[in-house]
Order: C-alpha cells, then sequence, then structure tokens
C-alpha cells in the first residue's frame, strides 16, 4: 500500500472498514447511518471536538416536492417541479444532474426525518423566506433551526455507534488518502488530538468535510475576491477540496459566486462579522432610502420584491459593496432601518463613529467621510428626489415617499457577504469525484457542501438546496455503501 503523504512517522492502524465517512456534518452522519444500518462497517472521523457541522450554525431551511406534509394539506407538487423552479431561478446555472438526482429523492429524506420527530414551523410549508419563492409551497424548516435536524440524527448515531457498526473518532483531522497498486483510493491517513498519526483502511472513502468559507486565503485563491464576512461554520476549511485536488479531483462552479443582499460589518479590515441586519425586504419594510455603489450611482430598484433581482444587482457592483443614504426626517419619521434597533439605537451607532455608519451635515461630507464619489452622490440623490416630486423615478421605484433633503445626512455601508461556498468537487451522479478528463477516481465520493452552492443552486439563492441535497445525497451514498457490503 503506497500513501499519498509519504510521512515517515509511524502510522498507528485505526483499523479496516467498508467505508471511512471524513467529515460529521449532515451529509457525513447521514451516510454513516444509512451504510450501518444497511450491515456496512463505517469509520466516521470529524475534525471539530463534536458532530454537526454547520447544522450548528444554519438556519436548516429544507425544500422537497412531493412530502407527506404536503399531501396532508392538499398541496399539489413534484420533483419535476422543484426541478423547473431550481432551474429557473438559478437561470440555469445550476448542475442539472445534481439538481434532479437531489429533487427526486428529497421527499424521501424529508418524511423520513419527520419520522424521526423532525417538526416545523407552524404554517410551513412555505413558498420562500428572504429568498426568491417557489412556485408551491415546499419549503421547511424548525423553531430550533439546524439544531432540530441533528437533534433527530444524534440518537441514531449512538445507537450504531454502541453496536459498533460505527467507529467515531472526533478531533481528528484526515489529511492524505491511501492508494492500492492499481491507484484506487483504499483508505486516508490523519491525526487525532494528540497528534498521534493513524491509518485508516476503507474501499470506500466519503469526503464529508464541509465548503472553504471560513478560510479568508483558500476562498480569495478559489473565489479571486476576498471573504468580507466572518459568519461561515469555522471548521469550514476547504481540507476535503485540497485533499481531493491532489488526488486529482477538481472544482466546479467557480463562476457562480454569489453573494447576499448585505450586512454593515463591525470591522473593514476583513473578514468581519456583521453588527447588525438592515430590512432590505420591501415586504417587510418599505424602502424610504436610496442605494448607491461607490460612484455615488443608483443601481438598482430599492422596492424591487425580487431578492434575486437585487442581489444580481450587487454583484455587478464594485466590490460587492453599497451604501443606504437617507436623511435626518427619515431617521425620525421611517420605520427602524435595523432589525430589532430603536431609532435611538440606531441615532447612537451613527455617533459613535463606527465605520460603517457615516453622518455629515452636507451630502458633500458624507460623501468624503463614506468613501462615496461626491459628484455621483449629488446626482444621484437630485434624480431621485425629482423623480419624488414628478411621481416618476427613472429606476421605475414606486414607493417614493419623501426627497432626500434634511440634513444631517446619513450612509450605512453594506458588504455582500458570501457564507456558503460557490466551487465544489466534481462529482457524476454516483457522487464518485471525477478528473479534468471525466473519469472517476476510483474509490472516493463527496457529498455536502463539499459540492459548492454552485452545483446545488447555481448563482442565485434557492430555498433549501443546500441542507436537503445534503442530508439526501448522504442517504443515497450509505444506502449504496450497503448495498455493495451485501453482495
Amino acid at each position: 500500500m503506497s500513501d499519498a503523504s509519504r510521512n515517515t512517522t509511524e502510522i498507528k492502524d485505526a483499523g479496516s472498514f467498508d467505508a471511512l465517512i471524513v467529515g460529521g456534518g449532515g451529509a457525513g452522519i447521514m451516510a454513516a447511518l444509512f451504510a450501518a444500518r444497511g450491515g456496512a462497517r463505517v469509520a466516521l472521523v470529524e475534525r471539530a471536538e463534536r458532530l454537526g457541522g454547520c447544522l450548528l450554525v444554519a438556519n436548516g431551511q429544507m425544500s422537497a416536492a412531493g412530502t407527506r406534509l404536503q399531501r396532508e394539506q392538499g398541496i399539489a407538487d413534484s420533483a419535476d417541479l422543484h426541478f423547473e423552479d431550481v432551474m429557473r431561478i438559478s437561470r440555469g446555472t445550476a448542475d442539472p444532474a445534481l439538481v434532479r438526482l437531489a429533487v427526486e429523492n428529497a421527499a424521501t429524506t424529508f418524511d423520513w426525518l419527520c419520522d424521526q420527530g423532525f417538526t416545523v414551523e407552524p404554517g410551513h410549508p412555505v413558498l420562500g423566506n428572504s429568498h426568491e419563492p417557489y412556485s408551491r409551497p415546499r419549503y421547511y424548516w424548525s423553531r430550533e433551526r439546524g439544531h432540530a435536524v441533528l437533534a433527530c440524527l444524534e440518537p441514531l448515531l449512538a445507537q450504531q455507534v454502541g453496536r459498533g457498526a460505527i467507529s467515531l473518532w472526533c478531533e481528528t483531522g484526515i489529511d492524505a488518502l491511501r492508494f492500492d497498486a492499481a491507484g484506487r483510493v483504499s483508505g486516508a491517513l490523519g491525526r487525532d488530538a494528540q497528534g498521534v498519526r493513524l491509518g485508516w483502511s476503507a474501499p470506500r472513502v466519503v469526503l464529508a468535510t464541509g465548503g472553504y468559507s471560513a478560510n479568508a486565503a483558500l476562498y480569495e485563491k478559489i473565489s479571486g475576491v476576498p471573504q468580507h464576512c466572518a459568519m461561515a461554520y469555522p471548521h469550514a476549511q476547504g481540507i476535503g477540496h485540497e485533499i481531493a485536488v491532489q488526488a486529482g479531483g477538481h472544482l466546479r462552479g467557480i463562476e457562480n459566486l454569489f453573494t447576499n443582499f448585505g450586512f454593515p460589518l463591525e470591522r473593514l479590515d476583513v473578514p468581519s462579522r456583521p453588527v447588525a441586519r438592515v430590512v432590505t425586504d420591501p415586504a417587510l419594510r418599505a424602502p424610504c432610502e436610496i442605494y448607491v455603489n461607490a460612484a455615488g450611482a443608483r443601481f438598482v430598484r430599492e422596492d424591487d420584491a425580487s431578492v434575486d433581482s437585487r442581489e444580481q444587482a450587487l454583484l455587478r457592483q464594485p466590490g460587492h459593496r453599497y451604501w443606504i443614504v437617507f436623511d435626518q426626517a427619515m431617521l425620525e419619521q421611517a420605520e427602524p432601518i435595523l432589525s430589532g434597533w430603536s431609532r435611538e439605537a440606531i441615532a447612537a451607532q451613527f455617533a459613535k463613529g463606527h465605520p460603517s455608519f457615516h453622518k455629515a451635515a452636507s451630502l458633500a461630507d458624507l460623501a468624503r467621510v463614506a468613501g462615496i464619489d461626491a459628484q455621483g452622490l449629488r446626482a444621484s440623490i437630485a434624480a431621485y428626489n425629482a423623480g419624488v416630486e414628478s411621481g416618476e423615478d427613472a429606476l421605475g421605484r414606486r414607493h417614493l415617499p419623501a426627497p432626500i433633503a434634511q440634513a444631517p445626512f446619513y450612509a450605512i455601508r453594506q458588504q455582500g457577504c458570501t457564507i456558503s461556498s460557490a466551487a465544489g468537487l466534481a462529482v457524476d451522479i454516483d457522487l464518485q469525484v471525477l478528473r479534468e478528463d471525466g473519469s472517476a477516481i476510483e474509490g472516493l465520493h463527496a457529498i455536502g457542501e463539499i459540492l459548492g452552492a454552485g452545483q446545488t443552486m447555481g448563482k442565485a439563492a434557492c430555498g433549501g438546496m443546500m441542507i436537503t441535497p445534503a442530508l439526501t445525497f448522504g442517504r443515497l451514498l450509505g444506502e449504496r455503501i450497503a448495498r455493495e457490503r451485501r453482495a
């Protein structure tokens, strides 16, 4: 047996298994569970101190068509309609083969999860929330968010660990693959919390190590832009991506880099955490303000009901950045623009001299302190105010409550942020990792966010198309491993 690392350190044998699952998030747990329940002997290795992965921080939003819950509510839906919606919302940028695999098997996954005790928010399923809506209500989550999904999986996992079907390692990182004489993947190498070098043997290695968005250097290397926001799961370090690429795999979906509509950040040295959430959804709060880019130009109709239209417009702006500009009258009279903040708290934030909150006595001074082109800002506000007076906005905005005219003037710096990883490993419909020539790396599979949002959602946010495919692909691959074990 040859080892990819060529490390001369003594390797302690961790055992032989039917499958080695690397990563104990939702995808990895599902793969381990269904493989073990079907008779396979599984090693599950997690780098963090506990299992859960992104389920520990995610909203846990899922989408599935043709579920039992939909039928009980008289909602007619199908996997075909789900597929059409994802491809419509993504404008054809999502990977059709992976989307089809996900949506055709999502209902079985969701119904199984409900059988384990998962319950949804009252009134669910819904069309959408903060994302472009589906054509049918098929969007679900629990009040306990991602923790609700994990709570259904952990007792089942404990049962399989207890009976010896799953051997579990936490605080243990995989750093290299092993190959047999024929070049097929045959296991992996790693280290436990004490630094002991371990070697696992298995004819199938499943990479379920999550994304890379918490690794600022790797994020910028892959994406070509800085990682501005520190909101990703901290163990999303891209280790699985690097291991697979070293073995000959390659990434897809890089062109589908996508950001949300932004947050004001705590600091301008990045990555940084958001300090607040601005209510930019016109269904929740009609905008009184205008949005301008660094040139001072408005770039989107602020009351556009389509969140995707607003997000796509931001993707075309320099640095994925804009400023929300308003005046004293709007601060005093409009509904507070920061979610959960009072007017007094918002005013105090400007008084602090916070780097994302700017206040000035004139538009020229506001432009200077905020870093906006002064001439462009003056022109945009003059044109907007003229539209308010005439009732005809140049961008077609319908909500025109008042001009921006009463000093002092304010600007909130909004930075488009990426939480999920766009690029991911190229796989076939058997979830085998592919080389650039399209051939499969025998014995190596990938599931979960390591596949990338750019493949399951495309260059858009399609509700539930991260966690649901992760759970579903984990289930499908686990079932396949079990079938092969029994064959």
